[in-house]
């Protein structure tokens, strides 16, 4: 258990049986009377959010969450498979469980897989990914003057805003974190 005075930002508590994540939190201690920690909160498992106010004398439930390290194995038709790196046992996770993060999946990625009740929750892939881009339109030269981007798509159809440099051909770092371009991998 927690106290309401452990509340932060990114701590995994469970409320009514479901895990939660605190995606903001706020501490205000009024003239007269308790503290009060008003929190944030996304459940985990069905993706709502919601605010819930703590005072500081009330105790919140650690959540029963289970980290374990996958390996990103196949694609089988809308189903991605990741196997277990201690027990070789594999899981299959949806398009819709995955979301954007699927763009970013290469063959054998390490990724760090969360469960709740040996259900699988969130996945964490590694923060920087290099993907080649397929198609963009060729840029002009000599317009360096300012940060001019330009749309560009990656081999599974995901589409970036890239500087105007960028070719066909050309491999992009992409952040997996918020889908934007990081910079150019240079060849050699």
């Amino acid at each position: 258990m927690y106290n309401a005075s452990d509340l932060k930002k990114g701590l995994k508590i469970e409320i009514d049986g479901d895990p939660c994540v605190i995606t903001d939190f706020q501490f205000s201690k009024p003239g007269k009377g308790q503290a009060l920690y008003r929190c944030k909160i996304k459940n985990l498992s069905t993706g709502t959010r919601f605010d819930k106010t703590y005072r500081s004398v009330e105790k919140v439930k650690k959540a029963a969450l289970e980290s374990r390290d996958f390996t990103f194995s196949y694609q089988a038709g809308d189903d991605f498979v990741f196997s277990d790196n201690d027990t070789y046992e594999e899981i299959h996770l949806t398009t819709e469980q995955l979301g954007d993060s699927r763009y970013f999946i290469v063959e054998d990625m390490q990724v760090e897989i969360l469960f709740h009740n040996n259900k699988a929750l969130d996945v964490t892939l590694p923060n920087f990914v290099e993907k080649e881009i397929t198609e963009t339109e060729p840029g002009a030269r000599g317009d360096t003057a300012n940060n001019v981007m330009k749309p560009a798509f990656i081999d599974n159809g995901y589409e970036i805003s890239v500087p105007i440099f960028i070719n066909i051909g050309d491999t992009v770092r992409i952040d997996t974190r918020t889908g934007d371009y990081a910079d150019r991998v240079s060849k050699g």
